[in-house]
């Protein structure tokens, strides 16, 4: 059993459970691949000590990392991505204003903590909304969170006009 298929039976054994993929594959389709069988993060083993032990309390937080060496390629793409031809998921109905403003802060890369700030909240009520977000979405984690917000046109080069929360560019 390789890595991959481990992460998948992990995953499906204790879906509560965060899996840290830390390999020397550098590859967007073993990084794709990755993220496809569940694991939370993705963390190459040239690593420094300090962002291993910073990966480790992220996804014991519940959050997602990813490698910094990878995040731009996942960024671009999820921008570079086609377009949208479907409607907007109905699931997103479901989402209050809030969550859905939460969400593209998440996508823009920012901590509970740069959210808090920004929305003059506690950082108490943006790990509720995460919380909440992820629940209604089914989703286990902010890196999934993302990758799901970018796939279904909600933030990134296509998406839906009128959103709330959609990034200023200036």
């Amino acid at each position: 059993m390789d890595g991959l298929e481990s992460t998948a039976e992990i995953v499906r054994r204790n879906a509560a459970g965060a899996v840290l993929m830390l390999t020397t594959f550098d590859r967007d389709d073993f990084l794709f691949q990755a993220l496809a069988a569940g694991a939370s993060g993705f963390l190459l083993k040239t690593a420094e000590a300090e962002q291993l032990i910073d990966a480790i309390t992220a996804l014991a937080n519940g959050d997602g990392l990813l490698s910094p060496e990878v995040t731009r390629r996942v960024i671009e793409r999820s921008v570079n991505s086609p377009e949208p031809t479907t409607p907007a998921p109905p699931v997103l109905d479901q989402l209050t204003e809030r969550e859905l403003e939460v969400l593209h802060l998440v996508a823009s890369g920012l901590s509970n903590s740069e959210i808090a700030a920004k929305l003059f909240v506690g950082e108490a009520t943006v790990k509720t909304h995460v919380s909440n977000l992820l629940t209604k979405l089914d989703i286990r984690d902010r890196i999934h969170a993302v990758i799901w917000a970018y796939e279904n046109g909600i933030v990134g080069a296509g998406a839906r006009s009128g959103d709330s929360g959609s990034t200023d560019r200036t």
